[in-house]
């Protein structure tokens, strides 16, 4: 075989492989969208429930990577204490080494029948479950035949004597050729920005026969450090917070590999013994059949005796990346949570974003409420500006979840997560759209004279607004406690509500009939209780998106 031909064989594996890795990862996802969503939630102080959740998640989304960039977003938007993250990411490390032992599977020669058996179920079932079971079988058939088709590229490279002659530093037993393998992994994966991809070419390598278990054992070190790159590069323009979590990733691998590094020959015996077959053992047609295992087992016990191994310290590694990284004097925190670019967030992750997000501007709200009730009472100009700055807030929040949702909703998604990510979008544009009456509310009262707006009038509109408020928390209870969601109720008192303020409108312009309060002041107070209505029909329309989204099956 040329080497044109090994080339392009190489990289035509190589992005079957990827395909076959997202192909697969996509549809773990969408299958277990909400099991993620469940174990993200259930997370506490506790370390080993962390670290669980880290395996969890990774085995599902089949990256390390995209968990430790999920930490990191969870951590900027302060839904992740920061040894809650390195708990998570301890896990990730382990979670990550199925994808190990799913290559050292010696079926590469039916990647075509696992091809064949999952691109129909995946294609032509109307079943949503049946089609991603069809869409896993299809991403495992392409990951194999990748994984073949790098093999066949790889073959002839074991008896090329330029190729042998240029890794032979790399082959050796010695301390030099192990850290120069090291190094070599790393900055390979940086390059790929995939440690599974990296893994499995150092698989293909080691079981046509090119290198061997000891080379292979070291590059798979170096690909444990080369990963961590990806959470560093996420927590730019982050918190503090989130740039000590991707450091503490850092750190925890650099930190455990040093410690395999200082040990590795009597590391690479360990694994010999503790794996049935000889590692190293060639068969007549080159290939080695033991070595996949072997490598699969060294990747798989560093990464659990190491997360072992720091479980007692989260704490005493949360200090360290805390002193190394402190806080900036005048940080301004990011006011927005929404971390990454969208189309590389899990969906799942994603809704948890932009819910906890969504429901920051729940809590604006009422406080925008409360200012706008102190402006109608006491008419302080401070009160009128924060208000405008509230809505200012709520705009830029509205904005950005919906860009940053529209943008997740392009990739596969469960039908729960698709009907999660609209009611999402849609309560916040009525959020929003009620901070606009809050806004309009003090804008029409800046315009009457100090006086025009008193009395019983102002008595009874303070009164309509504060009921107005309390049907605004029943109408979006069922956000925070689906349980208390009670639809028949909502719609009961808003019908209350229209009543009373057609009533209340019809009160003051009697007043104004009678003389007690000026002409112009009717058109203004009209406005100002339309305001309300419009409040009060948005709040329903968030009970009516609530409803949809708590009901099962809808």
């Amino acid at each position: 075989m040329d080497t044109f031909k090994i080339i392009y064989t190489l990289l035509g594996g190589l992005g079957i492989f990827f395909f076959g890795m997202k192909q697969m990862s996509d549809a773990l996802q969408q299958a277990a969208g909400d099991v993620i969503t469940r174990v993200i939630n259930s997370l506490t102080s506790n370390r080993i429930l962390a670290v669980t959740v880290g395996v969890i998640v990774t085995m599902i989304v089949q990256s390390s990577s995209v968990t430790t960039v999920m930490v990191v977003g969870f951590v900027n938007a302060g839904l992740m204490q920061l040894t809650q993250a390195i708990g998570v990411i301890l896990g990730s490390n382990i979670g990550t080494t199925i994808t190990g032992w799913i290559i050292s599977i010696k079926v590469g020669k039916y990647g075509l029948l696992f091809i064949g058996l999952g691109i129909f179920p995946s294609l032509f079932s109307k079943n949503n479950k049946i089609q991603n079971i069809g869409r896993v079988v299809f991403g495992v058939g392409m990951i194999f035949f990748g994984l073949q088709l790098m093999s066949g590229a790889f073959k002839p490279l074991r008896t090329n004597e330029e190729f042998l002659n240029m890794i032979s530093y790399f082959s050796g037993n010695d301390y030099g050729s192990y850290l120069a393998s090291i190094l070599t992994g790393c900055l390979l994966t940086v390059i790929i920005q995939s440690s599974s991809a990296m893994l499995g070419i150092t698989i293909a390598l080691a079981s046509t026969g090119v290198i061997g278990f000891n080379t292979a054992a070291a590059l798979v070190l170096g690909e444990n450090i080369g990963t961590t790159i990806t959470a560093i590069l996420a927590s730019v323009g982050t918190s503090t917070n989130a740039k000590r979590a991707a450091r503490a990733h850092a750190i925890f691998n650099i930190l455990g590999v040093l410690i395999i590094f200082s040990i590795l020959p009597m590391y690479l015996s360990f694994i010999e013994w503790l794996v049935p077959g000889v590692a190293d053992q060639t068969l007549a047609d080159g290939s080695k059949p033991n070595i996949a295992q072997h490598i699969a087992a060294s990747h798989t016990f560093f990464n659990v005796t190491a997360t072992l191994v720091f479980l007692p310290f989260l704490g005493v590694l949360a200090k360290l990346v805390t002193k190394i990284t402190p806080e900036k004097e005048g940080e301004v925190k990011p006011a927005l949570i929404l971390v990454g670019e969208a189309s590389e967030v899990l969906p799942a992750t994603a809704i948890v974003q932009a819910d906890s997000e969504v429901k920051k501007m729940k809590d604006i709200l009422d406080r925008m409420q409360l200012v706008t009730l102190s402006y109608l009472e006491k008419g302080k100009t401070k009160d009128l500006v924060k208000v405008k700055d509230y809505e200012q807030i709520t705009d830029n929040i509205q904005k950005e979840v919906t860009v940053f949702l529209g943008k997740v909703m392009e990739k596969p998604m469960s039908p729960d997560q698709s009907k999660h990510t609209q009611a999402l979008i849609k309560i916040a544009d009525e959020y929003e759209s009620i901070a606009d009456y809050l806004e309009r509310i003090v804008s029409y009262k800046s315009k009457l004279k100090e006086d025009a707006l008193k009395g019983k009038s102002l008595e009874e509109y303070d009164k309509f607004m504060t009921n107005i408020w309390d049907f605004f928390q029943l109408s979006t209870v069922g956000f925070f406690d689906a349980e208390k969601h009670d639809m028949d109720l909502v719609t009961r008192k808003s019908e209350e509500l229209r009543i009373w303020a057609n009533d209340m409108r019809d009160r003051h312009l009697d007043r104004v009939s009678k003389g007690e309060y000026e002409p112009i002041s009717a058109l203004t107070y009209s406005d100002m209780v339309v305001a309300l209505r419009k409040i009060r029909a948005h709040g329903l329309n968030v009970a009516y998106t609530l409803e949809m989204l708590n009901k099962p099956g809808a």
